[in-house]
């Protein structure tokens, strides 16, 4: 039994603000800079407060862009990223429930050779196999296109071994009883084991959303037509924009916005994503 001491609740408390605090004063000084012209980020000290250019910076960089950026509106480029997201959020989850219920439930010749070779493309991210990716994409005519930036992306490992892992937890007794009641596996699999993962799948949401929304490389390297950038690409365009120097209002303002959907479906989503990642239960 944990005794109750007043003082270690002190010192908890303590060292719990000061790392929400070392977290958090980055992400202040980010949204206070959005806020000030840009003279004022040059001079020492740095505003600590925020400035009267709020409604003037974050209007530009949402509807305008920065013309040496491209001038893509920062609202498209999140539309963008956030479509990405959701097609690699959701295609991972789906093509590996799938597979794991396939890997788990259904009794065919390699089976286990099929889960081995899926997992061990965990060796294989998509920085090692890019060229290759790329070449395919490419003559798939997908391009500049969600398709090419999703696609690539979707099949999971990870996920599978986690669905598998879960699925092989759940009681045979379920899979007879259902069986015994006439049930197909593809009700079986909806009406039972769709509704004990959700938790799973909750957390995996989580995580594969930034995942998807963080991804810089493939979409730097599959789009050329401004109307496909990213967000992340958009604030790396504004740091490297030409022989000028970097406009830092509107690089904080966006990268002040781009924090803004991952951390909602953090916080929408926090209880799910602890009991997907703790709950031993079923």
């Amino acid at each position: 039994m944990v005794e109750n001491r007043p003082f270690l609740n002190i010192i908890t408390h303590l060292v719990l603000i000061l790392g929400a605090a070392v977290t958090l004063l980055p992400i202040w000084i980010a949204f206070v800079a959005s806020t000030h012209p840009p003279d004022a980020l040059t001079q020492a000290p740095i505003p600590m407060l925020p400035g009267p250019l709020f409604f003037e910076n974050y209007g530009r960089v949402l509807s305008g862009g920065i013309a040496d950026a491209g001038g893509v509106p920062v609202w498209l480029m999140m539309m963008n990223s956030l479509v990405m997201a959701l097609l690699i959020t959701f295609g991972k989850i789906a093509i590996s429930l799938i597979a794991a219920y396939a890997i788990v439930y259904f009794r065919f010749r390699f089976r286990m050779a099929c889960f081995w070779i899926i997992f061990i493309t965990l060796m294989l991210p998509v920085e090692v196999r890019i060229l290759p990716t790329y070449k395919v994409v490419a003559d798939l005519g997908m391009l500049n296109s969600y398709a090419g930036l999703s696609v690539p992306l979707i099949a999971s490992a990870t996920a599978t071994f986690l669905f598998r892992q879960f699925f092989m937890t759940v009681p045979d007794e379920l899979a007879e009883a259902a069986r015994i009641d006439g049930a197909s596996p593809m009700r079986f699999f909806r009406d039972i084991l769709l509704p004990l993962s959700r938790t799973n799948i909750a957390a995996l949401f989580v995580i594969l959303f930034i995942y998807g929304w963080n991804q810089y490389l493939w979409p730097l390297l599959v789009t050329t037509d401004e109307s496909f950038y990213t967000v992340v690409m958009g604030i790396q365009r504004m740091v490297n924009a030409a022989e000028q120097l970097p406009v830092w209002h509107y690089v904080m303002a966006t990268a002040t916005l781009a924090m803004i959907p991952p951390v909602l479906i953090v916080i929408f989503m926090q209880r799910q994503f602890v009991r997907g990642l703790v709950e031993t239960e079923k």
